[in-house]
């Protein structure tokens, strides 16, 4: 019996690979993706079967508390991976590339890539923007550098398009569709789809050969992708329209730290089987 019964169910001493998440799509088996910054949710999701990590860009919002993702670097994204890739005996780990390290060119592209698989031990690299890039895509596959490409709506270029907006309405969809199809030819193994309308959504997914993966894409993705922050309740206050809470850790954790303090204040903690003697 092939290993490849599902991305899910595999064997643990296998890693994930491009043609497992392409044998996936063939089979019509969706999958998720989840981002991670540390060894505990790491191994925490590796265990519940997710078969795919992004440790993003993200990170600069949800790790070091900037207001956007384009202050993060390669060197402080690096440590972040080689945490999440020693955790994780199962999935597949890709690291973004953060804003400034790869749009000169695809020897500058190469040269990140190089050391995210080298210094972090990802297993494949994630770049935003469409056909412009494909020559870095090229360099980085033809490298032995898995990709994933990301089109629609990309962080990185907020200012540009003038702030959190739905791409791919009106006469957008067919560049957006031709960015996908640009960016597979040129090697992607994936296209993470954010914030584009359904419909482009699903002429994307039949159009190119490789998985699709949504975020604020609607249904007809072939995965979904969520920041594990948003998706488990950590963060609180307004959240994008796209995003489901499967958790209130937010509320979990609060009630934790004040009830550590206040046995604290009460003298309770520690307590006898608490101490050593």
């Amino acid at each position: 019996m092939s290993e490849e019964i599902s991305l899910y169910g595999g064997p643990s001493h296998r890693r994930v690979r491009a043609r497992d998440l392409v044998a996936a799509k063939e089979r019509g088996e969706r999958w998720a993706m989840l981002t991670s910054y540390d060894q505990y949710t790491a191994a925490l999701f590796d265990r519940a079967g997710i078969p795919v990590l992004l440790v993003g860009d993200s990170a600069s919002n949800n790790v070091f508390g900037h207001e956007t993702s384009l202050p993060v670097t390669v060197d402080e994204l690096i440590p972040l991976v080689r945490a999440v890739s020693g955790a994780a005996s199962r999935a597949m780990v890709v690291a973004d590339f953060p804003f400034g390290s790869f749009e000169s060119g695809p020897a500058q592209a190469l040269a990140t890539g190089v050391r995210f698989l080298k210094e972090g031990r990802a297993h494949a690299v994630k770049l935003e923007g469409g056909a412009r890039v494909a020559p870095q895509v090229d360099a980085l596959t033809g490298a032995g550098i898995p990709v994933f490409a990301h089109v629609g709506f990309t962080p990185q270029h907020e200012n540009l398009l003038s702030g959190y907006r739905v791409q791919g309405r009106g006469g957008d969809a067919d560049r957006i569709v031709d960015d996908a199809v640009a960016l597979a030819e040129a090697g992607a193994i994936a296209v993470v789809l954010e914030m584009v309308t359904s419909d482009v959504a699903k002429r994307i997914t039949h159009a190119v050969p490789v998985p699709t993966i949504g975020i604020g894409a609607g249904p007809h993705t072939d995965a979904q992708v969520l920041v594990w922050q948003d998706m488990a309740g950590l963060r609180t206050g307004k959240l994008p329209r796209f995003v489901k809470q499967y958790a209130d850790l937010d509320a979990i954790l609060d009630d934790a730290a004040r009830r550590f303090a206040e046995d604290v204040r009460a003298g309770s903690f520690p307590a006898e089987e608490h101490t050593f003697h």
